[in-house]
């Protein structure tokens, strides 16, 4: 009998540690904080719950107190009375004490959170639907940032990934240890850059630039979302950020410069058809085949098909004009921001004379160029 309840004891005590375990891990379903400014909402929010916890076994203590202390079955008499001034200034004053000692750590994280000043280096920020872009502009990097979780996951046909809707072809990059500073804006509708492990959710918002800023204190992989309602495919806006140390993040730049100087094309060139697809091709499965789908299906009503529609295979100005301009009231939106000329020249090309379509008119990166004028 004793080695048995020996035994129900040490089970006892390896749930709780068990519990207290995932309780550690879990941080109050809190992500355990990467950054200065997350440390300091952590413990703000600790400090908060507490004191609600506080006030929660205060007040029902009382309540339950009162109830059973003087409760009819023991003889007690309901007492009849109305305004109370001693009271009503009490539990006036009282509250208004806790709010304002609340208010004073509150009020201080807010101001550092809002402090971007003296960055180590800034990245401009845009969100378009339903990608970002990253502009290092001491580093004269850019590049667009979409998801990469495969469509067959998406549709339910294929197991579910470990970051499924959480994963881009293209994280930012900083380096541990050092002040980002973010200038965040949008192209078409207002979106919020969230990544919750640095603290931050700032919206983007067209015409007008915001800022955040955060001190990675580990290199790893942490993500995000767009924190926004930003349409019909709000869920698919993912944001990755990769920390590494110094020497790696001075690799990855070299790396981004070799490769943007190997696949830049030149806008003055005349382009032949097969260059044309064959770029044409690698633009629309970065940024169209998500909606219409890598064979130009598309997923009907909400995005059409490519393969013989009216615009691929109609008037070669109006299908350039929706590429370049987007498609108001609908998801479809303006690329010609996102692209620089030679891009869409070759996915309008691409669309053209690909996915089953063949028009035999090719678009050149000069027609591109004259129509922004």
């Amino acid at each position: 009998m004793l080695s048995k309840l020996k035994g129900l004891g040490m089970g006892a005590l390896a749930a709780l540690m068990s519990m207290a375990a995932w309780a550690e891990e879990s941080k109050y379903n809190l992500p355990t904080p990467q950054s200065e400014v997350a440390q300091q909402i952590f413990d703000l929010h600790i400090l908060i719950m507490w004191v609600c916890v506080g006030i929660f076994i205060v007040v029902f203590s009382a309540m339950f107190y009162s109830i059973w202390k003087h409760r009819k079955s023991v003889g007690h008499k309901a007492a009849h009375f109305h305004e109370n001034t001693t009271v009503e200034v009490i539990w006036t004053i009282i509250p208004f004490i806790i709010l304002t000692a609340m208010a004073i750590p509150s009020t201080k994280v807010i101001l550092n959170m809002r402090d971007a000043a003296n960055p180590d280096m800034t990245i401009k920020v845009t969100g378009y639907q339903w990608k970002w872009e990253y502009d290092y502009r001491t580093e004269g990097i850019k590049f667009l940032s979409t998801l990469s979780t495969p469509r067959d996951q998406i549709d339910g046909s294929a197991k579910k990934g470990e970051n499924y809707l959480l994963e881009v072809d293209n994280a930012m990059v900083v380096p541990v240890g050092k002040k980002i500073r973010l200038l965040l804006t949008a192209n078409d509708v207002i979106h919020a850059w969230w990544v919750p492990a640095f603290g931050i959710k700032q919206d983007a918002i067209p015409g007008y630039i915001k800022d955040a800023w955060f001190v990675a204190k580990t290199p790893g992989t942490y993500r995000g979302q767009c924190a926004e309602l930003c349409g019909k495919d709000h869920g698919f806006m993912p944001i990755v950020v990769e920390v590494k140390s110094a020497d790696d993040y001075a690799k990855w730049v070299a790396d981004q410069k070799a490769k943007s100087a190997a696949v830049t094309m030149d806008p003055n060139k005349t382009y032949s058809a097969g260059e044309l697809k064959a770029q044409g091709e690698k633009v629309y499965a970065a940024n169209c085949a998500a909606c219409h789908q890598a064979n130009g299906a598309g997923l009907p009503p909400a995005f059409p098909a490519i393969t013989g529609s009216k615009i691929a295979t109609g008037d070669k100005a109006a299908h350039i004009a929706i590429v370049m301009d987007g498609k108001p009231g609908t998801a479809m939106a303006a690329f010609g921001k996102q692209l620089n000329d030679v891009d869409l020249a070759a996915v309008v090309t691409y669309e053209r004379n690909g996915l089953g379509n063949k028009t035999g008119d090719l678009v050149q990166p000069a027609d591109i160029k004259a129509l922004r004028k």
